[in-house]
């Protein structure tokens, strides 16, 4: 039979590991409001039983329990919802940011409005059929050139203002990747001082809360996937190890390591020769073509927007698809209408007696006016210098076989000039050809659409998001009411523990004092 000090130290255990208790509960108290923080609790275990069999162990009627020890301090948290979590907010990180650059394109495009490229494009329409009443009108012809003055400005602030947009998204990548590389940093620190306090028997939970925000943090730019490695020596089994964080495909597939037990690896966006699209990303010395970066993610989606290399070395994305549509309505919409407007004549070429094939749109910073070149045509499309100098250069006249005998007033080379929109073109996108005003349509619904597709995406990905976090926190964020709860119910069980040493200590005292004296 184990001594009477026996219950004394088996009630001290008990004060020890219910203060452990309250100590802990008051921790998550304190941490309610703390962003990231993870519930704790003290895993309560029943110390060794006396006696311990052995050879010379007392023989009595059974094991005496010897109390209760504070076994570890372990954060509430299910992995699974985790995992969860990540993948639900790489996915809405990437439609997010998608349906954020399709709404800035769809207000910049502007359509439909009274000041959009289509309101532009039929005023100036409407300008020649007014010319083709009257040829001769010099109020009539200073309105086309107006008109086409204000097309040329529209496409010109259209297309820069794109660009703009493309620059913005450009500056953004570069604070996205320096953002990753941050992530990756810090998570390769924590690792560390993870590794540095595991061996030792200990369960450092701050630093898991802190390393679990890291990764919710870098699964809204990519798609990752995180595993543990051991930190080995005295490592508690509750122990988490260091964290392996991959880089992977929509299909788990493995893109490239970006933290491992031993460092991490920088990750670079890498844009092609004229810096205008991004060709590939590295990961450490591992370069993967942009092509194969089939993920989801904040950074996906802003190369995306930026604009990147296809597989024919053609430039695509959401930016660069709108400056291509813009080049090759622009240039298809001047080349097309010089051709008409050479092939009439002006009063100035009716009066020097042959056709000088004057243009009406010109590049703006070509020596001569010629268009040539459609890459950023959009940009430089304007009135030529004749008919910026003078009205009397506009085409008003058809000199039929012979120019010498163009008279004015003859309406039909106008006529052709206004029913120009009415004809269908390709416009070198090796799409089916149709005339202005439903290839820009096409344009504008395509984007519509996809805008659509992003913004109902986007509100799909929160809701999941939002659903999973719900579950998230039911498990592992503090509840003030049940804190409250353990509160009281450790509170109690230290209170019964001092009653208890106050108990063994009346016990002590009757033997240590009251036995032996009688008959004194």
């Amino acid at each position: 039979m184990g001594s009477t000090f026996m219950g004394l130290e088996t009630a001290r255990r008990g004060l020890v590991a219910q203060q452990s208790a309250l100590y802990t509960t008051g921790n998550n108290i304190s941490n309610a409001n703390t962003l990231g923080y993870t519930r704790q609790r003290v895993d309560l275990e029943q110390s060794q039983s006396f006696p311990g069999v052995g050879q010379n162990a007392p023989r009595i009627a059974g094991q005496l329990g010897t109390g209760v020890v504070a076994g570890s301090v372990n954060r509430i948290r299910d992995s699974f919802l985790d995992t969860q979590y990540r993948s639900e907010s790489s996915k809405l990180g990437y439609w997010e940011n998608r349906s954020a650059a399709l709404s800035n394109l769809e207000t910049i495009m502007n359509e439909p409005s009274e000041s959009g490229l289509s309101t532009s494009m039929d005023s100036f329409w409407e300008s020649l059929q007014d010319l083709a009443t009257d040829p001769q009108n010099s109020g009539a012809r200073a309105v086309v050139r107006q008109r086409g003055i204000a097309v040329s400005e529209t496409f010109n602030y259209l297309y820069k203002t794109v660009a703009a947009e493309k620059s913005d998204a450009k500056n953004e990548l570069g604070v996205a990747e320096k953002a990753v590389n941050t992530i990756l940093s810090q998570l390769d620190q924590v690792n560390k001082q993870i590794g540095s306090v595991e061996p030792n028997g200990y369960l450092p939970n701050d630093l898991y809360d802190q390393r679990d925000s890291l990764l919710d943090e870098l699964s809204s730019y990519a798609n990752i996937k995180v595993s543990y490695e051991a930190s080995g020596g005295h490592s508690l089994a509750q122990a988490e190890g260091k964290a392996i964080v991959t880089l992977v495909d929509d299909k788990g597939n493995s893109l490239g390591t970006l933290v491992d037990k031993n460092g991490y690896n920088t990750f670079k966006v890498n844009s092609n020769a004229d810096d205008s699209a991004v060709k590939s990303i590295t990961i450490g010395d591992n370069e993967i073509n942009i092509n194969d970066y089939e993920s989801t993610g904040k950074l996906k989606s802003i190369v995306e927007a930026y604009g990147y290399e296809d597989a024919d070395g053609n430039k695509a994305g959401i930016y660069n698809d709108m400056l291509t549509e813009l080049d090759n309505l622009a240039y298809t919409f001047a080349t097309k209408f010089n051709e008409v407007h050479q092939q009439g004549m002006s009063p100035n070429e009716i009066k020097a007696g042959e056709n000088q094939s004057i243009s009406f749109f010109a590049d703006a910073e070509s020596a001569d006016g010629s268009i040539t070149d459609r890459s950023g045509f959009a940009s430089r499309i304007s009135i030529s210098a004749s008919i910026e100098s003078s009205l009397d250069n506009i085409a008003n006249a058809d000199p039929g076989t012979d120019p010498t005998k163009a008279t004015l007033g003859d309406a039909t080379i106008v006529s052709k000039l206004a029913d120009i929109i009415n004809q269908s073109y390709d416009y070198g996108n090796n799409s089916q050809t149709s005339n202005f005003r439903n290839y820009y349509e096409g344009v504008i619904g395509s984007m519509a659409v996809s805008a659509q597709e992003a913004e109902k995406m986007s509100s799909n990905a929160t809701t999941l998001q939002q659903t999973v976090e719900n579950k998230r926190m039911s498990t592992s964020a503090v509840s003030l009411d049940e804190e409250m709860t353990n509160m009281i119910q450790f509170q109690q069980a230290y209170n019964a523990a001092a009653r208890m040493i106050s108990l063994t200590d009346e016990l002590l005292d009757t033997i240590i004092n009251g036995m032996g004296v009688g008959g004194r």
